[in-house]
Formats: C-alpha cells, structure tokens, sequence
C-alpha cells in the first residue's frame, strides 16, 4: 500500500537562473533551425559566467548554405533571449556579454544511426530510458510542490516584467514542502523563497513583504496558516545574480524540468535537443501516455517508462505502474499503449507534432503542467487519447 500521510518537497527555479539562461538560449537556437527546416538536426549546449556566453554542440540543414547563413544569427539569438528574461547587470548584460559560438555540422556516424533508409524506419537518436508520470491531486494532473513551485516563480517574473515590481531581479528559487493526507495535499509547511532584488538596500524582511501578497495570491488560501513557516532571502541580499553570480549549463535542472522529485527520472535533459532524440520526445510521449492514462480514470497515479536503443525505431519496453491506484491491471494497460500511439520517434513527432519552433518557451517553469498552446506547444498536455485506451480496454 503506497503511503498516504507524509510532506514531500519540490523546488522551482526561474527563467534568471544561471541555468535556466542557458536552457532558453539553447531552445531558441532549436526554434530558429526548426522554422527553417522541420527535420533540422540540434544538439545544443550553452554554458554562461561572468560576462561570457559559450555555445557548442551539433547542428544539421539539408542545404550547406542555409546552415551556414543560420550560423551567424546565433549572436543575436542569445542576445534577445538574455534582453528578454533581463540581464541589464555591469557584469551580464545582453549588450555587451562576449558570445562564443562553437556550434558544428552534425556527426555522420550518429546520422547514419538515426536517419531513415531504403530498408529501416528512422531510429531512436540514442539509447535511453524516459519516465512520464501523471497524478490526480491537481487540476494539470501534476504533483502539487513542484506545480505550486513553478507558478510562484511565474507570477514574480509576470510583475517584474510588466513594470509593477521593478526591485525584482530576474534570478530566483522557490521551495514548497508540502503536507499529504489521505493521500492528497493538504497544507504548505514550508515555503522557501530566494530572489533577486535591484535595490540593495532591502532587507529579507522587505523582500518578504513585497512577494508574500502574490506567494498567498498563488497557492490555495487554506494551506497556508499561522503554522507556515516563511524564509525568504534567508542568506540576506540577494543583489548579485545570474550568470554573474553562479555559473550555468544546459541541461542542470533536468528535476525542476520534469516532476520535482515526485517520479524518477531517465537522466537525459531536454533542452536544446531536437524531438529525433528521444531524451526528449519520449519523455513527453511518456507525460502524455501517463496523463491519459489518469484522465480516463484508469488509475489516480500513474508512472510510465519507455526505453530506446540507438538506431533501433521501435521502444524496447513499456513498464506501467499505477501505485495501487489502477481499475484494471496494469500489464493491459501496458499492452494497450501501443494500440493507441506509435512510439517510434517518427511516430511520437508525428502524433504529437514536434516538429516546430515551440520549444524555447518550455525552458523555464516546467515542460509539464502548461496548457496546450493553439500552435502545437505544449501538445504533450493533451488529454485527447483518453477514449481511445478506454476503447482498447
């Protein structure tokens, strides 16, 4: 029996944060090569510090000429993402940070493993395993601490960008422990913020009185109480931040990305790789599977895993696990998944349609829990399959 009375923790991190700068600058570089060309090939890495931007990895165009006319947009690329999240600082500014780009042509030998042929459908872009997991304690079917984290976090950069909280600095963290019973959350024991402020005069006392109204304003009224306890800025000041402050890298973050902590997790980061590589595009087949799964009513949790091999089209496994939640067991549940979806990476792309520029704005905040955008972002949130695996059932 899964145990039902406990606190579980999940941390948020915000678009500022030294990795979160990297991930979205690795994404735009993916948006800009996939509205040129659906089936381009990204492999891309960002690394940032003080007044330095390195960005490195693979790329591939079908026409040589395209590629190398794209090679030089990739300055302004990063300079627009790092204008937009609002890097104005003397030791990180969009303006004037030192922009390496070290990006190359794709590897041949890991094309010939991927690419389709006269005789073989196109193969996964590596081995791996990919976890989805979907939960019915929240209205997105995600678990409450990491869900509650990311809109703490998304309603301090909505006021700091629009002009209302302007002592905001872009970098910040959040932290929610939160209480279960019965299986199902109940109350906030903890909520830890730290967040950039412009003004160094503010104490962690001030900073708490200027987020705490949007902190009550996010989570639901009754779980928070006298009991609460609150440490925000618990260090002090918090004036230094970003890439000035702490170094960061693409792919870090792989936990704030995904459940918080709540499900396990393949290892692979999403970021900056284009949906052939099944770090990415089956980990959100995998959310999208387990969410259906839960909004049909066949389980209150579900956790759904897919493994690949390099080069090979077809997942080698499908593992279910409803946590003693399922109506119906879980080996035909498992069974029927690929009745309803075709799993081989043309098929999730297809199914899901991936093949677009809807990728930088799943950088900071979660790839899972958003709304499906009317262009295809998001798309892995839909709970379309639902029927059709009761169908199949």
């Amino acid at each position: 029996m899964a145990r039902q009375n406990y606190i579980f923790t999940s941390e948020s991190v915000s678009e500022g944060h030294p990795d979160k700068v990297c991930d979205r600058i690795s994404d735009a570089v993916l948006d800009a090569f996939l509205a040129e060309q659906p089936e381009a090939r990204v492999a891309c890495e960002t690394f940032a510090t003080t007044n330095r931007v390195v960005i490195g990895g693979e790329v591939g165009l079908s026409d040589q000429d395209k590629l190398t006319e794209y090679m030089g947009r990739i300055d302004q690329i990063a300079r627009d993402c790092i204008r937009d999240i609002g890097y104005e600082q003397d030791k990180f500014h969009w303006n004037t940070c030192e922009i390496t780009n070290l990006l190359h042509e794709q590897s041949a030998h890991i094309a010939q493993g991927v690419n389709a042929s006269d005789n073989k459908d196109e193969g996964a872009g590596d081995q791996g395993i990919m976890f989805g997991y979907a939960t019915d304690e929240t209205d997105a079917l995600m678990p409450a601490p990491i869900q509650f984290s990311h809109a703490i976090l998304r309603r301090l950069a909505e006021v700091r960008k629009n002009g209302t909280e302007p002592k905001l600095g872009p970098d910040a963290k959040s932290q929610l422990s939160v209480r279960y019973e019965n299986g199902q959350p109940v109350e906030v024991t903890q909520i830890v913020l730290s967040t950039q402020h412009l003004d160094e005069t503010m104490t962690s006392d001030d900073v708490r009185t200027l987020v705490e109204p949007y902190i009550r304003e996010v989570l639901p009224t009754e779980w928070i109480s006298a009991a609460t306890e609150w440490h925000v800025n618990p260090t002090g000041k918090f004036v230094i931040g970003g890439p000035d402050g702490d170094a960061g890298l693409t792919g870090r973050k792989i936990i704030v990305d995904t459940y918080g902590g709540a499900a396990p997790h393949g290892g692979g980061a999403f970021s900056g790789k284009d949906p052939t590589k099944v770090d990415r595009s089956a980990a959100y087949a995998a959310r999208y599977l387990a969410k259906n799964i839960v909004a049909a009513g066949l389980a209150k949790r579900c956790t759904l895993q897919l493994s690949y091999a390099i080069g090979v089209a077809r997942p080698l496994s499908i593992y279910v696990n409803t946590h003693d939640t399922g109506e119906i067991p879980e080996a035909e549940i498992e069974a029927a998944v690929p009745k309803v979806m075709d799993l081989t990476p043309r098929g999730i792309r297809t199914h899901l349609g991936l093949n677009k520029p809807i990728y930088q704005r799943t950088a900071a905040y979660g790839h899972f829990g958003r709304n499906p955008d009317a262009d295809g972002g998001f798309s892995w949130e839909r709970t379309d399959l639902a029927e059709a695996l009761k169908g199949v059932l």
